[in-house]
C-alpha cells in the first residue's frame, strides 16, 4: 500500500482537528454517514507461476467513492456497513505489462469499538465481513482474446479510524482497513491458481451524526 498516503490521509484529519469545538459525544440510536475518497492498495505478486510459467500476477491500486453508514447501539459499539462506487483495477503480467482489467465493490459489515465517545476525537477499531464482487473482466494486451474470471471472495476485514469534530453534528474521518480477499482465477475456463489480493484500504471522508 502508499504509506505516503496513508500518513497523508491521518496528518489532515488530525490538522482539522485543531479546528474542533464542543465534543459531540455519541449517544445510543445514533447514525453516523460519511463519504470520500477511498484507496484500495492489494499485497504485490498477487499470484506467482502463474500456468507453471513462474511469471507472476498483479492486480493494482484502485480508487473511488465511498460511504458507510454506522449505527450507534450505545455509545461505544456501532455497527457499520461500509460500500462505496465500483473499483477498477489494472491487472499486470510480470514481462508482459497490463493484460487485463476488472472492477469490484467490496461491501462490509463491521462491528466496531468506540473509546471516547464524548471526546471531540474519537478513535476506533473494527472487525467484520467482506463480500467482494468481482465484474467486468476486459483481457487486454498478451491476453487480448481470451476470457478471464474471478470468483467472488467473502473474507474477513479488520480496521482502525478516528473521528474528529470540526463542527457541531459534522466531523472527518481518516480510517485503514485490512480486507481478506483471495479469488480463484479461471482464463478461459480453465482454473491459473488463486489471486491473494489482500489489500489495505485507506479512506479520508466527511461525516455527520442524525
Amino acid at each position: 500500500m502508499s504509506m505516503k498516503m496513508t500518513k497523508s490521509a491521518v496528518a489532515a484529519a488530525l490538522a482539522a482537528g485543531l479546528l474542533a469545538g464542543t465534543a459531540q459525544a455519541y449517544e445510543a440510536g445514533n447514525w453516523l454517514f460519511r463519504i470520500g475518497a477511498y484507496g484500495v492498495f492489494p499485497e504485490s505478486d498477487n499470484l506467482t507461476n502463474v500456468l507453471g510459467t513462474g511469471a507472476t500476477l498483479d492486480v493494482d491500486n484502485g480508487y473511488s467513492l465511498g460511504f458507510n453508514f454506522t449505527y450507534m447501539i450505545n455509545p461505544n459499539i456501532g455497527i457499520e456497513l461500509l460500500a462505496a462506487l465500483p473499483f477498477r483495477h489494472d491487472i499486470e503480467l510480470s514481462g508482459a505489462g497490463k493484460v487485463a482489467e476488472t472492477d469490484h465493490l467490496p461491501p462490509t459489515v463491521s462491528v466496531q469499538y468506540h473509546f471516547m465517545p464524548e471526546n471531540s476525537v474519537r478513535p476506533y477499531v473494527g472487525i467484520g465481513l467482506n463480500y467482494t464482487n468481482f465484474f467486468n473482466e476486459d483481457t487486454k494486451g498478451a491476453l487480448e482474446g481470451t476470457s478471464l474470471k474471478l470468483d467472488d471472495s467473502w473474507g474477513v476485514a479488520g480496521q482502525f479510524g478516528i473521528d474528529i469534530d470540526v463542527a457541531p453534528n459534522w466531523f472527518v474521518n481518516a480510517d485503514i482497513r485490512y480486507i481478506g480477499i483471495e479469488t480463484d482465477a479461471k482464463l478461459n475456463g480453465v482454473g491459473i491458481g488463486t489471486v491473494d489480493i489482500n489489500p489495505w484500504v485507506v479512506g479520508l471522508t466527511v461525516g455527520t451524526r442524525f
